[in-house]
């Protein structure tokens, strides 16, 4: 019997809770736990002897670790804050239990997305005989594991990987955000960067868009940005040159963004407010949309993949390797939108693979490191199906 402790039940960690139920012989138990126990609640009714729940703050180490040790998890699910990635995996190597999340950590004082604070943990996680799988999302996740997929069945080799992430869902309302503001909107205000021959370059926020003609979505403008799935494929991608990320954005959504950061609502430092210490953002996501409000009405498709050029058998060869996702269909089955569905159900499937020891290597090991093959089958067969386009050869 495998128990699983979930930590976040936000919308894509709801995802997860839900598409774990689908599957009662490989996650017996669920425990739940966030800071907003009225989220818990939600997903115990639905399964009220499958699913206890617990409140918790998932800042603090040793909170989490006793946590571990009253539930006893088969593995930990953390579905939080990337700001609470460390203190989720101290807790998991001073319990030894397993670890798996869909997002690397951050400073909550820096938007800066980072793995070596987690790659340093490989050896205790190593010498401990536990895995810690790192990004089993959507991107990072599925993207990193198309690119190993491609690397073991369409190349040779590998030169040029181009992440192309396009929503174009309508959810109606004039701006919100399809996860967690916070962290959203410190994404996309970063500089951006790409990996190019070796080093980094980097670019400011949004100053480079390309047209890209998505597939069942139509042409659509998409903009370089730095995402954490590069600098872990740039490692473990054998001899690949350049590798970039793009993402589609409405010019209501660009205006909206634009007025809010003209405004100081996109600052992450503490200012005076009434005698009391906020953060602008922080007070920004408390009046925004939640996003697991957004499904009931949200239409359209999503389309991310991979356009991968290479060499094989000596001849150049380009492939885009996608998943097209709805916004209702993801409604109907499991009462979320897209971007939540797209997160949650490979979280599902990484724990699946870890649980039935299909994958199992210690250490911090992100998800482009395992074999891709019962992954990419996994994705057919649970509700992120997966197509190639051939370009030439």
């Amino acid at each position: 019997m495998n128990k699983i402790l979930l930590i976040g039940a936000g919308a894509a960690g709801s995802v997860v809770a839900k598409k774990c139920l689908q599957l009662p012989d490989i996650f017996s138990r669920l425990h739940i736990a966030s800071r907003t126990l009225s989220k818990c609640r939600k997903l115990q009714d639905l399964s009220p002897h499958t699913i206890s729940i617990s409140q918790l703050d998932a800042d603090c180490t040793d909170t989490v670790y006793d946590l571990i040790k009253e539930q006893s998890p088969n593995l930990v699910i953390n579905m939080a804050l990337p700001y609470q990635d460390i203190s989720i995996m101290k807790a998991c190597l001073k319990a030894g239990v397993n670890y798996l999340d869909t997002a690397n950590y951050e400073p909550k004082d820096e938007a800066k997305f980072c793995y070596k604070w987690q790659w340093d943990f490989h050896e205790k996680f190593k010498e401990a005989g536990l895995t810690a799988l790192l990004g089993s999302g959507f991107d990072p996740g599925v993207t990193n594991v198309f690119c190993a997929y491609a690397q073991k069945e369409y190349f040779d080799t590998i030169e040029t990987i181009d992440i192309l992430d396009c929503n174009a869902g309508d959810h109606g309302h004039p701006f919100a955000t399809n996860f967690n503001p916070e962290i959203n909107i410190r994404e996309i205000t970063q500089r951006g960067k790409y990996w190019d021959n070796g080093k980094w370059i980097e670019t400011d926020p949004l100053s480079q868009s390309r047209l890209f003609d998505f597939p069942e979505v139509g042409e659509k403008k998409a903009y370089l940005m730095y995402h954490e799935e590069i600098e872990s494929l740039a490692k473990n991608i054998k001899g690949v040159e350049t590798i970039r990320f793009w993402m589609t954005f409405s010019e209501e959504y660009l205006t909206h963004l634009k007025v809010l950061q003209n405004v100081g609502m996109t600052r992450i430092d503490t200012v005076k407010f009434n005698g009391q210490d906020i953060v602008p953002l922080q007070f920004l996501k408390e009046v925004l949309p939640e996003p697991s409000s957004l499904g009931e009405n949200y239409q359209g498709k999503t389309c991310i993949g991979c356009l991968i050029k290479g060499k094989k058998d000596g001849q150049d060869k380009t492939i885009f390797i996608y998943n097209i996702c709805d916004h209702q269909d993801c409604y109907k089955e499991v009462q979320s939108q897209a971007v939540s569905y797209t997160t949650g159900v490979p979280a599902m499937i990484g724990a699946k693979l870890l649980l039935e020891g299909t994958w199992n290597k210690p250490g911090t090991i992100n998800i482009e490191e395992f074999d891709p093959t019962p992954f990419m089958d996994a994705l057919n067969k649970y509700g992120l199906p997966w197509k190639v386009i051939e370009y030439g050869s």
